[in-house]
């Protein structure tokens, strides 16, 4: 059972020889089309007219588009503003709870 199997000797390949047979005569077609010949030219395609600005601002977009600015800014800063506060409330207990702590353990040292 485990005695390692060996192939007959007649089927163990040669070590002159490979398993996997030589690519020879395989012939692919081309990917794309751009090897080909060219096609007859054809007329040259009107260049576009020169485009304007994307975004035309009127006085009212710019109007909305500030003070949505502004409305973003602020709510930016009033999250920012709540999470430094809760950070500095947060400090404050724990500073309190290791006094109360600190004063509760002196206390039993000393009676």
């Amino acid at each position: 059972m485990f005695t390692p199997k060996i192939p007959p000797p007649d089927t163990a390949p040669t070590p002159g020889t490979s398993l996997v047979p030589p690519l020879t005569g395989l012939v692919h077609p081309p990917a794309c089309a751009c090897h080909r010949t060219p096609a007859a030219p054809t007329a040259p395609v009107p260049a576009a007219p020169p485009a304007g600005p994307a975004v035309r601002f009127t006085p009212g977009s710019l109007l909305v588009a500030a003070a949505g600015g502004t409305a973003m800014v602020l709510v930016v800063g009033t999250v920012l503003v709540s999470m430094l506060l809760a950070t500095a409330i947060t400090a404050a207990s724990v500073a309190v709870c290791a006094v109360v702590l600190r004063s509760l353990l002196n206390n039993q040292k000393g009676n």
